[in-house]
Order: C-alpha cells, then sequence, then structure tokens
C-alpha cells in the first residue's frame, strides 16, 4: 500500500492506495529549483533571479526596493496623502499581517501619519467577518492601530466611472476611491475564471458594487475564462476596469504549498502581476496523465473553510479524469457551503440538469457554483469527504463518504485496474497533460505552416 497525506482543515488525513493503482501524486516544484529571472525590464531581472535564495523578509524587501513598472513607494508619497491599503478576507490564504508591516514601515518613512492610512478589506459579495476573523487576518497591533473597514456589497455609496468594453459597469465604493493613493495586497495563484488570482482582483471584485461584480462574472460562461489563462475575459474585463478607477501600486507574493512566501513582486497592477505569474506557471503547472480516480484536497484551511472555496481544487482535479471516472475531493466545509444563493441553489435545483438549464436562463451570483458542479457531476461520480451533513453534500451533487480507503477500495473493485492519482493541493496545482512525441511533431508542424 501507498500512503498520501491529504490537508484536511488545519490538519492532515492519511489515505492508503494499492500500490499497484497508484500512479503518483501532483504537487508543485519545490521552489528552491524554480529559476525567477523572468522577462522583464533588464533593471529587475538581476533582483528577481536572487528569489529563489531570499529569505520572505528580504523577499518583500526586494520587491519594495525594485517595484516593477513604478518608482518606489517612498517615491510617490508625500505626508499629507490619504492611503486606502487593501487586503483580502478570511477565505485567502494571503499573510496580510505578516506582508502589512512592510508596507506601513515605508508609509511611516515618509512621514504619512496612522489616521492618514485606511485598510479595506475586499469582501466582493462574500459574507462579513467577524471581529476576531479580521484581527487574525490583521493581527492585532494593525488591527486596533489603524482605521480597518469593512463593505458589505451595495451597503457603501459607490462612485461611477463608466462602463468597460466588455458593458460591466465600472462602480467601486467611495470610501476607497477618494482616498489619494490605492494599494493593494494580494496573493498570485490560479483562479477557475479569472486565469489567476492576485493584481486588480483586489479592485473588481474586492471593492465594487454587487451590479459590477456580477457583469464581470458572467463572463466565466466564455470558453477562455479557464485556470491559468492570463487572457481570461474575466480578467481582461476587470483589469480594463481597475486601470480606468487607477490602482497605484501593489505588493503581491507567491505561496508554496505551507503558505509560505517565496517569491514577491510590487509596481504596477499589471506588470507586477504578471512577473508573480511566470512564477506561478513555473511552480504550479505540473505535468500529468489521465487517471480512473483523482483524490484531490484544497491544501487545507482557509482554502477548504467552505464548499464555495473547496470548488476551486475541485475544478482542476476535472482536467485530468477519465470520463466516467472518480474525484474524491477532500475539504473540511468548518463554514458549510459558504453562500446563500449557492446554498438556495443546491437545494432547489434536484438534479444536476436543472442547475445546468437554471444557470442559462438566469445568471444569479453564486448559482454558478452549483452549474459548474452539476457540469462536473454529469461527467464523474464526484464524492467529498468533509464536515457538510450528508443531506447538504447531497443537494451539492456530491456523494459524500466517510471513509476515503473504502471509496478508493469501492473504485477498485469496478476496476481492478484503475489508475489513481492524488493532488494535496489541488487549488495551487494545475494539471498539463503529458503530450507524446507524435503530438509534438503535429504542433511543430502546424507552427512550421
Amino acid at each position: 500500500m501507498h500512503t498520501v497525506s491529504m490537508p484536511y482543515g488545519k490538519t492532515d488525513i492519511k489515505v492508503k492506495i494499492p500500490a499497484k493503482n497508484f500512479i503518483g501524486e501532483l504537487i508543485p516544484s519545490n521552489s528552491d529549483t524554480v529559476d525567477c529571472a523572468l522577462t522583464v525590464s533588464e533593471s529587475v531581472v538581476s533582483s528577481q533571479s536572487l528569489q529563489s535564495f531570499l529569505s520572505s523578509d528580504d523577499l518583500i524587501l526586494n520587491a519594495l526596493e525594485n517595484p516593477i513598472g513604478t518608482p518606489r513607494l517612498q517615491d510617490m508619497l508625500s505626508p499629507e496623502k490619504t492611503i486606502a491599503i487593501i487586503v483580502n478576507d478570511i477565505t485567502r490564504p494571503t499573510p496580510s499581517g505578516y506582508i502589512l508591516p512592510f508596507i506601513l514601515n515605508e508609509l511611516e518613512s515618509v512621514g504619512i501619519p496612522d489616521e492618514n492610512i485606511n485598510i479595506f478589506f475586499a469582501l466582493g459579495l462574500h459574507r462579513m467577518q467577524s471581529e476576531e476573523e479580521s484581527r487574525q487576518v490583521l493581527g492585532n497591533d494593525i488591527y486596533k492601530r489603524y482605521n480597518c473597514v469593512q463593505h458589505e456589497a451595495d451597503s457603501y455609496p459607490i462612485k461611477y466611472f463608466g462602463t468597460t468594453s466588455r458593458n460591466t459597469p465600472i462602480e467601486v465604493f467611495e470610501d476607497v476611491v477618494n482616498c489619494d493613493f490605492l494599494i493593494a495586497i494580494g496573493e498570485i495563484g490560479y483562479h477557475y475564471y479569472a486565469g489567476y488570482s492576485g493584481g486588480a482582483k483586489s479592485i473588481l471584485p474586492g471593492l465594487s458594487s454587487k451590479r459590477s461584480i456580477v457583469a464581470n462574472h458572467k463572463l466565466m460562461i466564455e470558453k477562455d475564462s479557464v485556470s491559468g489563462n492570463v487572457e481570461s475575459p474575466v480578467r481582461l474585463d476587470l483589469e480594463e476596469a481597475t486601470n480606468i478607477v487607477g490602482l497605484d501600486f501593489i505588493l503581491n507574493v507567491v505561496l508554496d504549498s505551507n503558505k509560505n512566501v517565496i517569491a514577491a513582486f510590487a509596481g504596477d497592477f499589471i506588470k507586477a502581476h504578471r512577473a508573480g505569474v511566470a512564477v506561478v506557471d513555473e511552480i504550479y503547472k505540473v505535468p500529468a496523465e489521465y487517471a480512473d480516480a483523482v483524490i484531490v484536497s484544497c491544501g487545507g484551511y482557509p482554502n477548504d473553510i467552505n464548499l464555495y472555496q473547496a470548488n476551486k481544487a475541485l475544478e482542476n482535479a476535472t482536467q485530468i479524469v477519465n470520463e466516467g471516472g472518480d474525484i474524491i475531493l477532500v475539504a473540511e466545509c468548518i463554514d458549510g457551503i459558504g453562500n446563500k444563493i449557492y446554498d438556495k441553489w443546491n437545494k432547489e435545483c434536484k438534479t444536476p440538469d436543472d442547475a445546468i438549464e437554471r444557470f442559462k436562463h438566469e445568471f444569479e451570483f453564486g448559482g454558478h457554483k452549483a452549474a459548474k458542479t452539476a457540469a462536473a457531476a454529469k461527467r464523474f461520480n464526484l464524492h467529498i469527504y468533509s464536515s457538510l451533513p450528508d443531506e447538504e453534500a447531497i443537494d451539492a451533487f456530491f456523494l459524500p463518504t466517510h471513509s476515503i480507503d473504502e471509496t478508493i477500495n469501492d473504485t477498485i473493485s469496478k476496476n481492478p485496474d484503475a489508475k489513481i492519482l492524488s493532488m494535496p493541493y489541488g487549488g495551487q496545482t494545475l494539471p498539463q497533460i503529458k503530450k507524446n512525441s507524435e503530438q509534438n511533431d503535429e504542433e511543430q508542424s502546424d507552427e512550421d505552416d
């Protein structure tokens, strides 16, 4: 038997797989093997090539000292400026409490007083956080010292900036855009319809109106709105909106599977973001072969805080499972379903076809999760190991399991030669099917033509 460890909440689950069936574990590359010298301006290549050899502190300091596409923060600011710092909420793995002091030190060096600094949580359409969760994100000292603001979509006054070329209305909360200088802190990883997280997502959907968010997210049904595509229509749209609104500076990090900072990029919200994207691809795009069953974890808390977030790992796993195969999602879901609309659709749509047909005629943010899971359920057998009540799992088109080992045994009993893969960090790992030499030759011939 082969034993794999699958992150589950703040713990791990040990899973046994017969050695004859186990074909591999898809995990990101080790950060110390990644060449982070990227094709950006020559002035910063030399500093980025040091990424693999620096501590997390030094990575962030190096990014701030060598911003991409902008001057240094201290050269763009003066003491009278009012500052908006945008941070992710509790559902994201971004270590904001760790990163923030580096930004705050830069602001302090310019002489900007505490009362001019405002920290905004980019909730998008997520639920409001408890005070304890907000303190957890920022750290107690920062939470007490600065003005920290949560918006709930459409509960604050908004400022209208027109529309994008894709007809998305641009509406952002006034308290944010009324500040003189906007800084966003984020994490760059794969996003299942925006291509990648981080960058301009701090503005849209992070601090935008519900009308803006829904319009942008409607683009998720376009064929190019997929994980790992930096030109996803969703991302291009939100970047166009952010360019109109104005986002002055970002500090984005790349994390390893243990949530340690292994690369950092600062500066222009597109140029610095793209430098981070190159590192994410180098680490997290993993060659794979098709399997009959995949055991996939989100990577533990907070990525599996609820089913709404856990679906991102499921989406990546669907890329490498044979039609009719099994996907076993390992996600604690301590916060339940995580979205009221998603939960409502789960209860109201009795079959996968119900959810898919409903989505074709009725776009409702949250309902898209039900429709995407329904589409996967029509192609694969979806199992889930979680803390969800069985009834809730079934409503969401999953088969609840209380023993992953037994579920694997059931798979093998149906197909003794079943090929089984594990993905312990499914939300961060994007499988790329290996191409044989004939496929490569054909592609090269097409390029030559």
